[in-house]
């Protein structure tokens, strides 16, 4: 009888989660021994929604994901509230903060990112070089920076809580940042009744998406609907109003370098994230962005070593990177990728703990489809859409059989009334775009995207979708079975449809059936539509959402 492999797993978030959840067949056939350390007391959540749960538009039931008694039930060990403190490759062992050692056949990293904390005067920031981590191991790994009181990230639960208590309380709120996180929180905030200032130092919105045009609308959007801006300002320090009784101080206000004091209750700082590889630099494995990893998301270091999800920086070592001090590149970030690795892994250790061939190619991830999520502004945005429609984007040619041709542009914007997009063309097909205030519109450039399909000579035709004159039937190809509804998923009009017949009759119950809409949110109304759809198509009358 062939040996029991024995995999651990360190980190218990949504994609740690998945990779458990995809190996439980092994685990309870008894080819593998599978066990869990989590840092978190938590079971495992999505912390993708975490910001909705800060505002209360969801439970934290409902961002709860299978965990602990699932794989306790299989045969699974696992242990919450523990922190490894090294990684032995040569006894293939781990230390854990218990005293305890695990050893393992493969190990799999899936320990996630840290909110990154900008330098500001009044706020320590802590050091995690090579030396700093030997130094102080217990006080370091696994740990965030400890903030001062009215000052969060929003990454965990307890930074949920808090966030809950001050829009609960309808205090003033200042988030740090303009990406996708902090804009959602914000507008979710000021939804409920809170004071919410976002302040950052570009000229627009989510700088890493948009283009100026789409970043404008966005930014009077956002002022419509409660949410002041400051832009053009970057962050220099913090002050802090003290309670001499108590001892303690508290945030007062957030101060830039040209001079402007905005006051707040609660300073939210979204300003990005790095991987976790604490663990990683203190064993050795090459890390740059994140744990170095190949297509087959085996460390560049040790073969018996994996990374997954947002500490995994999936770069294939080739001779010239391997000599590289600095390897380009970065973790995806996104759920949906980390999903993606995460069952293509538990896949590949599943079949080679059985002795059978695995013949899947690793997961190839196109560029990532962005999606703001709130009530009363529609974004999404793919690609590079940073050239403009009379930039010279003539590239020279990869020899006489290989011309590049140049992108094309097509725009359109309407401020007054919160619309814009744009299209990006090579050789006519869709290589990116970005939409505002038009969501139909949107629907159909992603569908087009996702096909690499090509777009009608008049690009005009397009915007016909958010158009008094619309009709179901011109989007019949959004609703083509085969098309993707859940990009975090992979979940398609098929499958939805199929779970719907099945009896699964609200976005909840097809959450739990398919698993769309459970990543990022952004297909919950895309969802609902469809089984309206199909509720109608049936002669019945309209399915609950």
């Amino acid at each position: 009888m062939a040996a029991v492999e024995r995999v651990v797993l360190v980190g218990f978030g949504s994609v740690g989660a998945r990779f458990a959840e995809e190996l439980l067949p092994s685990v309870l056939d008894g080819r593998i021994h599978l066990t869990v350390i989590g840092h978190e007391d938590h079971e495992p959540y999505n912390r993708v929604l975490v910001a909705e749960y800060a505002v209360g538009h969801t439970t934290l039931d409902a961002i709860t994901l299978p965990g602990t008694p699932e794989l306790t039930a299989a045969g699974a060990t696992v242990h919450t509230g523990v922190t490894v403190l090294g990684i032995d490759r040569d006894q293939r062992s781990l230390t854990l903060d218990s005293g305890e050692t695990v050893p393992y056949d493969r190990l799999v990293l899936a320990t996630g990112a840290r909110a990154n904390v900008p330098t500001l005067d009044g706020v320590d920031r802590r050091h995690r070089d090579l030396m700093a981590l030997e130094k102080y191991t217990h006080a370091l790994v696994g740990a965030d920076d400890v903030l001062p009181d009215g000052i969060t990230v929003l990454r965990s639960i307890a930074d949920a809580e808090r966030v809950r208590d001050a829009v609960r309380a309808r205090q003033r709120i200042v988030v740090l940042g303009a990406g996708v996180l902090g804009l959602e929180v914000a507008l979710a905030a000021a939804k409920e009744g809170a004071d919410v200032c976002v302040v950052h130092h570009g000229g627009f919105p989510m700088p890493r998406n948009l283009d100026r045009g789409s970043g404008s609308v966005l930014t009077s959007a956002l002022r419509r609907l409660g949410v002041s801006i400051v832009a053009h300002s970057r962050a220099e320090a913090v002050s802090f109003h003290t309670d001499d009784l108590a001892g303690t101080r508290t945030f007062d206000a957030l101060i830039t370098a040209d001079g402007k004091k905005i006051p707040g209750d609660l300073l939210i700082l979204s300003c990005g994230v790095t991987a976790r590889t604490d663990l990683a630099v203190l064993a050795g494995l090459r890390t740059a962005g994140g744990v170095l990893v190949g297509t087959d998301l085996r460390s560049w270091s040790d073969d018996r070593v994996f990374a997954i999800g947002d500490c995994a920086q999936v770069t294939e070592p080739t001779e010239n990177l391997r000599t590289q001090r600095d390897v380009p590149g970065a973790p995806s970030g996104l759920i949906g990728p980390g999903w993606r690795q995460a069952e293509w892994l538990a896949a590949h250790l599943a079949a080679e703990a059985a002795g059978l061939p695995f013949v899947s190619a690793p997961p190839v991830e196109r560029p990532a489809l962005v999606m703001l999520k709130a009530d009363g502004v529609d974004v999404v945005a793919v690609g590079d859409v940073s050239v403009e429609p009379w930039d010279d984007d003539h590239h020279p040619s990869d020899g006489p059989t290989h011309p590049v041709s140049p992108r094309r542009v097509s725009s359109w914007a309407d401020p007054e009334h919160g619309r814009y997009v744009k299209m990006v063309t090579r050789d006519g097909i869709l290589t990116g775009f970005v939409s505002v205030g038009m969501p139909r519109t949107a629907a159909e450039l992603t569908l087009l995207f996702e096909r690499g399909g090509e777009l009608p000579a008049d690009r005009s035709l397009l915007l016909r979708f958010d158009g008094p004159d619309y009709a179901d039937a011109s989007a019949a190809d959004a609703f083509a079975p085969t098309a993707t509804v859940c990009w975090c998923n992979g979940v398609t009009v098929e499958k939805i449809e199929e779970s719907a017949h099945a009896g699964n009759t609200t976005v909840t119950c097809i959450g739990k059936a398919t698993r769309a809409g459970t990543g990022c949110g952004g297909c919950k109304g895309r969802i609902g539509e469809l089984l309206t759809r199909f509720a109608e198509s049936d002669g019945k009358q309209e399915l609950a959402v």
